[in-house]
């Protein structure tokens, strides 16, 4: 299931809790390819073997040190909750995204069994608040590339900072670094089996269907391409996509003259909160696609399907996917 990587990236290699630095790491955007990289870069991740420490983490920054497996985690960027939690770890802190809550419903719902009353917000996922990280004693900071650019030297003069690649469709390769940070890179690879080869299942589902995908907010609409979180689960499950969504990159946004490219033999659709009275939801062009004319349109998760990544929120798509 894994497979190497080819795309060759620059390291500056840092010792211990070093700053790290986003200087030669790759950038942020989807690759250029559109096609989610399910392994790690070669090179990246550790050699020590699960549950061995300290351990050298080469990562997206530099190498970090972890001198012992990490009890009080905090992590910043989109995904690394659902990631930490997917592998059975509770950190102590997390940010959140601008107007949602700290935990999304979706993990909530994903682990009746954890216990995230401890739990502390740190700010929002662009703008932590570095006092509040400090004052938690964190024993590992996780943050993606774009968070290091502005506050990973701050962050690594607190703790070891590791650094994921960061965006959605990213998301098999920064769970397995998530890992090797932890030391449970098996389980993050059992985890990745189990849900690339529900993919196929369902992907079979669909017959050869085009899937579209479409996220409503207040202001804009846009359609997703394979180059995205989402799309990457389509890919994997070998699900064809309209014409117009075989982009690679993450979205694109849509006038309301131009909603006919939200069509699809089978549309699923995302609103944003707060967005349930969009135009475009009541405009002809949107009302008159095939889909959401004979009703089966699926109104999906937005949270899961568009505002995070990782285990836990690929389940949701999937399970969704496969009701729809």
């Amino acid at each position: 299931m894994i497979r190497a990587v080819s795309a060759v990236l620059g390291l500056l290699v840092l010792a211990g809790c070093a700053a790290p630095t986003t200087e030669d790491a790759a950038a942020s955007a989807a690759p250029a390819s559109g096609v989610a990289p399910d392994a790690l870069p070669d090179g990246f991740g550790s050699t020590a073997a699960d549950g061995v420490f300290p351990r050298d983490v080469v990562h997206f920054g530099g190498t970090t040190t972890i001198p012992a497996a990490p009890e009080r985690v905090v992590v910043i960027s989109t995904g690394q909750l659902d990631d930490v939690l997917s592998l059975g770890v509770v950190p102590v802190g997390a940010t959140q995204a601008s107007g949602a809550g700290l935990v999304p419903d979706y993990l909530t719902a994903a682990f009746p069994d954890a216990d995230l009353s401890g739990l502390t917000s740190v700010g929002l996922r662009l703008e932590p608040d570095l006092e509040a990280i400090a004052a938690l004693r964190p024993d590992l900071v996780l943050v993606n590339s774009v968070g290091a650019e502005t506050v990973g030297a701050a962050l690594a003069g607190i703790a070891p900072t590791v650094v994921t690649e960061g965006t959605g469709v990213n998301w098999q390769q920064d769970l397995l670094l998530v890992a090797a940070a932890l030391g449970r890179t098996a389980d993050a690879e059992q985890l990745l089996g189990g849900l690339l080869g529900d993919a196929a299942q369902v992907g079979a589902q669909f017959a050869g269907a085009t899937v579209s995908v479409v996220r409503i907010g207040s202001d804009r609409t846009r359609i997703w391409g394979v180059g995205s979180f989402v799309g990457s689960l389509l890919a994997a499950a070998d699900v064809a996509r309209p014409a117009d969504q075989q982009f690679t990159g993450t979205s694109q946004d849509l006038s309301d003259e131009e909603l006919q490219r939200a069509g699809g033999d089978r549309l699923f659709y995302g609103v944003q909160a707060g967005a349930e009275q969009a135009t475009a939801l009541s405009s002809p062009l949107w009302t008159g696609l095939p889909a959401v004319a004979d009703g089966t349109a699926v109104q999906v998760d937005d949270e899961a399907w568009f505002l995070n990544a990782g285990p836990a929120a690929a389940r949701v798509v999937l399970d969704q996917l496969a009701a729809g």
